[in-house]
């Protein structure tokens, strides 16, 4: 009995853990205390440790309500736990000990959950199948690294005793990942879909079109894919999704709560679509098609009537293969259209987009024109970008439209970490961990309201990210800030802590297979 209470003692303390504000190491954690509840990233609103944990074993079951959504996150679930336990871990409809996923109703909104730990179960619970999605999420991260392999491990599946109340910041938390520089096949999008989930991440913009490539069929202006799409930067053969190949990715990304987010860039950025069909250029002579990696030098025709045959076309049939809210207009580095065409173009795109029921996003330079009602300007300015640009920015803001911040010296994934980083781009400057995380959207813009503030999203351009291993070596372990500016509350920002929590990240993305890079400012476990 003296040994079962020290034990007791033990795993009590384990569940609480020594995570704190300024905390500067990584608390032990052995194969027999869990992780604390407050290492996990982004960081939850509230967390309340106490209690004995749980642990999984081969008579744990999985218990869901009886409906389609239940069963499939029920299996998620499942398919996660599987391999590494090896464990059958059935799904149930009764019971009240195990995993329990269960809805509720006014309490936690749209993508808010709570989890709760103790030694009879753990039980997740949300207002709606999204919430309860992020609630799994957070318990893969309560449980050992290792459950994220795909062969038996030797566990023990503990997971710490207490609450986790948990919901956004932030409605729109998103990702981006230029498709068109270089195409990455449905595989490879997939595969990143998965990545962005852990993190709750729940918009995934796909730049489909620019100067290098054209990456989505258009049936009524087929030459778009077929020849826009033959290359990519560098002069490989490039590609593009067939429509069924659209869907796919759309579908999966919505089996995982994200938003797909389509952008065709316009006016400029438009080589691709020039080179594929003369008469979209206003001397009627296509250009070739461009391998390189300069930007500003293409422009829709403004003047011609058959542009906005054009924009309507591709509009409609991509808006018909599109269930989420939005549709993304670029808008940006168009050097090559006058001010007035600009804005011309603009005032005619715009109303399209709503024709075909969707809501306008465009790049922050937007605001220099007239934005829609409800669109969103994305900002990928920089810290010292011109006051009279982000004047400009502020003041279509306090005029009703909604920002998403990108800003490109602090989230833009492709920017070199350091000189030596053999990846990425330096335009905007190096951009190391600690930049990336240390800044708050909400009062990051001078003149802007902070209700204007929809959201956080980090941009992925390739123009030499050519392969999976090159997104996650770019991509990690930035995204998992960018996550925490979006989702977590202002007051759980602080650098000290995060990096602790953000080093207990390493190991999984080990099992993962997710080749990350270990800055120095974070305090790795060793290999």
């Amino acid at each position: 009995m003296r040994l079962h209470r020290v034990l007791g003692s033990l795993l009590l303390v384990a569940a609480a853990g020594t995570f704190t504000a300024g905390a500067t190491t990584v608390t032990s954690v052995t194969k027999e205390s869990p992780a604390p509840l407050g290492r996990v990233v982004p960081a939850p609103e509230s967390v309340r440790p106490g209690g004995l944990p749980y642990r999984i074993t081969d008579s744990t079951v999985i218990r869901v309500d009886d409906s389609l959504k239940a069963r499939r996150l029920g299996q998620y679930l499942a398919d996660i736990l599987r391999p590494s336990t090896g464990y059958r871990l059935p799904l149930v409809t009764h019971g009240s000990t195990g995993i329990q996923l269960r809805l509720t109703h006014g309490r936690f909104g749209a993508e808010g959950y709570r989890l709760d730990s103790g030694p009879d179960g753990v039980r997740i619970t949300a207002d709606e199948h999204s919430g309860l999605f992020h609630g799994i999420q957070t318990l893969r991260q309560l449980l050992p690294a290792a459950v994220e392999k795909d062969s038996v491990q030797p566990g023990p599946w503990l997971v710490a005793g207490g609450t986790i109340t948990d919901r956004p910041r932030y409605a729109y938390r998103g990702a981006m990942l230029d498709v068109s520089r270089h195409f990455f096949t449905v595989a490879q999008v997939k595969r990143y879909i998965d990545e962005l989930a852990l993190y709750k991440i729940n918009k995934l913009h796909l730049h489909l079109s620019d100067d290098q490539g054209w990456r989505i069929a258009i049936d009524s202006w087929p030459r778009l894919a077929t020849y826009g799409g033959s290359t990519e930067v560098g002069g490989g053969e490039g590609g593009h999704y067939t429509k069924a190949d659209y869907k796919e990715i759309v579908r999966y990304a919505a089996s995982r709560y994200l938003e797909v987010v389509p952008e065709i860039d316009m006016p400029g950025h438009t080589n691709a679509a020039l080179a594929s069909y003369a008469d979209l250029n206003c001397d009627g002579v296509a250009p070739p098609l461009y391998t390189g990696t300069d930007v500003g030098f293409s422009s829709l025709c403004v003047g011609k009537d058959l542009t906005y045959d054009f924009v309507d076309d591709v509009i409609r049939e991509l808006a018909a293969i599109t269930p989420g809210r939005y549709l993304h207009i670029g808008g940006d580095e168009a050097h090559s259209t006058s001010h007035e065409d600009y804005v011309k173009f603009m005032d005619r795109v715009q109303p399209v987009v709503a024709k075909y029921g969707k809501t306008v996003i465009g790049w922050h330079q937007l605001t220099g024109a007239h934005p829609a009602k409800g669109a969103l300007a994305q900002y990928w300015g920089l810290d010292d970008t011109s006051a009279a640009e982000k004047e400009q920015v502020a003041k279509a803001a306090q005029h009703g439209t909604g920002l998403i911040l990108s800003p490109a010296d602090r989230i833009y994934l492709d920017m070199k970490y350091t000189e030596d980083t053999p990846l990425g781009q330096d335009w905007a400057g190096l951009v190391e961990v600690r930049r990336s995380y240390d800044w708050d959207p909400g009062d990051y813009l001078p003149g802007a309201p902070s209700s204007a503030v929809k959201g956080v999203e980090a941009p992925l351009w390739t123009e030499t990210i050519a392969t999976s291993a090159d997104i996650d070596q770019m991509v990690f372990p930035r995204l998992a800030g960018a996550a925490e500016l979006g989702w977590s509350p202002a007051a759980t920002h602080d650098w000290d802590a995060y990096r602790v929590r953000l080093a207990a990240q390493g190991p999984r993305w080990d099992a993962l297979g997710i080749g990350y890079y270990r800055s120095p400012q974070v305090p790795w476990p060793a290999r």
